[in-house]
């Protein structure tokens, strides 16, 4: 498979509903990945299978506050250029680049670098989703190092970083992006074939292309959406789908602490004998509650989109008096393993509760 324009769109539209309202908004990244393709031709996509043991493989992304990315924009350039700074630090040829997270704006930046050196990319990422920290990719989880890494600010400025662990590294790097303004864009995690295999999230990259395919040719309310949504997730590795809760947002408040954006929405019911649902963010939606009745929570997906049309919205683009529908998804298996969940699950995010996976929940 080759990613080309015509499938920009529908990428843009199922990472962002993958995202659960994080990842970045994929508008100017979605522009500047169509003008790389223009300029370099398509790029091809390897399934995790596919790639030699031996290749060298680096994740890549933007780091930072959400918010941001919609003032702070990235150029055509950056990302081959955050990769040729790697390649130069580390003195070695990157064969294939692959996506810290399926989400928004995060899931067109490989593509770009991809175009720009002119090598593939890999179908999969490292959440299957969006998270807010390094540790909780999929490759910090199966043990892969985050460094050597390097970032490049919005000013060209690079940065080399070589940490003991993935949680010192975290640090590290959300204290340079908000030095740098707020975003910054990262090579990391650099892995061969073989590590790649056993700690990626495969195939997300062309099921975001199906998944926005459904949204744009389903088009409408979310009542209508829901059985083309569920008839498409239950044959992937996400599984269950629900469409949770539907109303208006009558307050929502977030502010960039740390280098995340952190607060929440409340939604208020069409039927307003029901309780309102609030939702807890930090940069993703991580938690959905009507009262104390947890509906919803990370490592599974909730998803906020608009109740007429299903596109989904980003936590940045969420609006007072908006009229909205929330999805909840279940999350891969591999976020469901013991090692996963001593990171991801909501105590990990300052919830005093254990995960509950979707399915249990009534």
């Amino acid at each position: 498979m080759k990613i080309e324009v015509k499938h920009l769109e529908d990428l843009a539209l199922g990472s962002v509903f993958l995202a659960t309202g994080g990842g970045g908004d994929p508008y100017v990244p979605r522009l500047i990945t169509e003008q790389a393709i223009k300029q370099f031709g398509s790029v091809e996509v390897i399934a995790p299978d596919d790639i030699s043991n031996d290749a060298y493989v680096v994740a890549i992304g933007a780091v930072g506050a959400p918010t941001v990315s919609l003032e702070l924009l990235p150029s055509i350039d950056e990302a081959a250029n955050t990769l040729r700074a790697f390649e130069e630090q580390v003195g070695r040829q990157v064969d294939a680049v692959a996506s810290f997270e399926i989400g928004g704006g995060n899931s067109l930046i490989p593509i770009v670098a991809a175009a720009g050196m002119g090598i593939p990319v890999i179908d999969g990422d490292g959440m299957g989703r969006a998270l807010p920290e390094a540790q909780m990719m999929s490759y910090a989880i199966a043990g892969v190092k985050p460094t050597p890494a390097v970032a490049y600010d919005y000013d060209g400025n690079i940065t080399a970083f070589s940490t003991k662990t993935t949680d010192v590294y975290e640090r590290h790097i959300r204290s340079l992006a908000m030095a740098a303004g707020g975003m910054i864009t990262t090579a990391e995690h650099p892995m061969t074939g073989r590590e790649l295999k056993r700690s990626i999230i495969p195939g997300t990259l062309s099921f975001s292309i199906k998944l926005g395919q459904t949204l744009r040719e389903n088009r409408g309310s979310a009542g209508d959406m829901l059985a083309p949504l569920q008839a498409l997730f239950s044959d992937s590795i996400y599984g269950e789908c629900r469409l949770i809760f539907t109303g208006k947002i009558i307050d929502k408040a977030t502010r960039i602490i740390g280098g995340y954006d952190i607060g929440e929405a409340v939604i208020e019911s069409f039927n307003r004998d029901e309780s309102p649902l609030t939702v807890s963010i930090k940069n993703e939606y991580l938690l959905a509650c009507r009262g104390d009745k947890v509906i919803a929570s990370v490592p599974d997906l909730i998803v906020i989109v608009d109740y007429e049309t299903s596109t989904p919205i980003n936590a940045e683009r969420l609006r007072y008096g908006q009229r909205v529908a929330v999805f909840a998804v279940g999350c891969p298996d591999f976020y469901r393993s013991d090692a996963a969940l001593k990171v991801v699950a909501p105590r990990c995010f300052g919830f005093d509760l254990d995960y509950v996976p979707l399915e249990q929940i009534i």
